[in-house]
């Protein structure tokens, strides 16, 4: 590898084979996240609302990026998701449009939907900003975070060679041979929910049966040590259906979210966005052209940030085309969708409910 931007590199993307393949389920969030710009497009005027919110700014002009460094990012999360789109490029040479995004690399949104109304006299419509992160009362687009390509700083490898690693894992320790008790590692100081966590360890009174260390989903309310530790309860209770929820878990993650999955919904996301943009698209003064080259090659003292960029360099463009995009989600189906979600967090809350009323009166006996 060398220090510049090769010019022999494949610029238009040649599939050996056709495919006949759906993209997973998840694909039709894609439009879902979009639909907001739809009418209007995106304006020059509407795209730099979204700058004080950015940590950088990727420019994609005739297959070749550009960025321009707006803050600092935590760790290494802004280099490796630029590395990932630098993947991209490399996997489907000529297929991702002219286009301008800002990127948001936090734990929160940064868009709030509240603070845009489609009314007159009200800011409309609200800036595209990409990020890690949706929520539902947020319009951030949501793109896969930076530690598909690896997260040196926690030693997370990439994530071919993670999955792997998870699926050789869960092989290691029977289901009924495991330790019942929920263990979750993460850094406590990054917002006052998880520094929450701490608390739930043992108290003199009673254990939890819950263990949380310094170091398919059961839904979580923000007073998190008992619904943690009703979840605990409820699986060692139910050990035949938390393993269903374990196994369906797994079996989804492994299946649905391989690297293949997702480049293509990065394609897919970016090919969608551009579609939107109404604006001439400008690379920066400021702003710097990267490729695979210039990031890693510098990096000469070895270490697990070269380490994980060697792993995940995509060497050639894909074979095949990308999976084909499902249907969108229409507007009533979309709704029921989010209904049968609600109900399901509701029905667990009411279990928890009515368990902590349950042991209450036990401990006031």
């Amino acid at each position: 590898m060398t220090q510049t931007c090769p010019s022999n590199y494949p610029t238009k993307f040649e599939p050996a084979i056709s495919s006949s393949e759906t993209c997973p389920d998840y694909f039709r969030w894609i439009q879902q996240d979009l639909k907001v710009w739809q009418e209007t497009g995106i304006t020059r005027e509407t795209l730099e609302r979204a700058k004080p919110n950015a940590h950088f700014r990727i420019v994609i002009k005739s297959g070749r990026l550009y960025v321009d460094h707006y803050d600092k990012a935590y760790q290494t999360r802004d280099v490796f998701t630029i590395w990932g789109i630098l993947q991209l490029l490399r996997m489907y040479p000529g297929q991702v449009p002219d286009l301008e995004l800002l990127f948001l690399c936090h734990d929160r949104p940064g868009i709030w939907k509240k603070y845009f109304r489609k009314e007159d006299n009200a800011t409309w419509p609200p800036p595209p900003l990409f990020h890690y992160c949706g929520h539902r009362d947020a319009y951030d687009i949501v793109f896969p975070d930076w530690s598909f390509w690896g997260w040196p700083e926690v030693n997370i490898k990439e994530w071919n060679k993670l999955s792997v690693a998870i699926k050789e894992g869960n092989k290691k320790v029977k289901w009924k041979d495991r330790v019942p008790y929920a263990y979750w590692k993460g850094n406590p100081m990054v917002s006052i929910a998880r520094r929450n966590f701490m608390t739930c360890n043992v108290s003199d009174k009673y254990d939890p049966m819950v263990r949380l260390y310094v170091q398919h989903y059961w839904p979580i309310r923000p007073n998190n040590c008992v619904d943690l530790k009703f979840a605990v309860e409820w699986g060692n209770n139910n050990t035949d259906k938390a393993q269903v929820i374990g196994r369906q878990g797994s079996e989804y993650m492994l299946k649905n979210l391989e690297m293949n999955y997702v480049y293509d919904y990065m394609l897919y996301m970016l090919q969608g966005y551009g579609k939107l943009m109404k604006l001439d698209v400008t690379v920066p003064e400021n702003a710097t052209e990267v490729c695979s080259e210039t990031m890693a090659c510098p990096i000469t003292d070895g270490g697990l940030i070269r380490q994980c960029m060697h792993d995940s360099l995509v060497m050639s463009p894909s074979v095949k085309p990308a999976c084909n995009l499902p249907q969108p989600y229409e507007d009533g189906e979309l709704k029921r969708f989010l209904q049968k979600q609600e109900n399901a967090e509701r029905e667990v809350e009411k279990w928890t409910d009515e368990y902590w009323e349950v042991q209450s009166k036990i401990l006031q006996q």
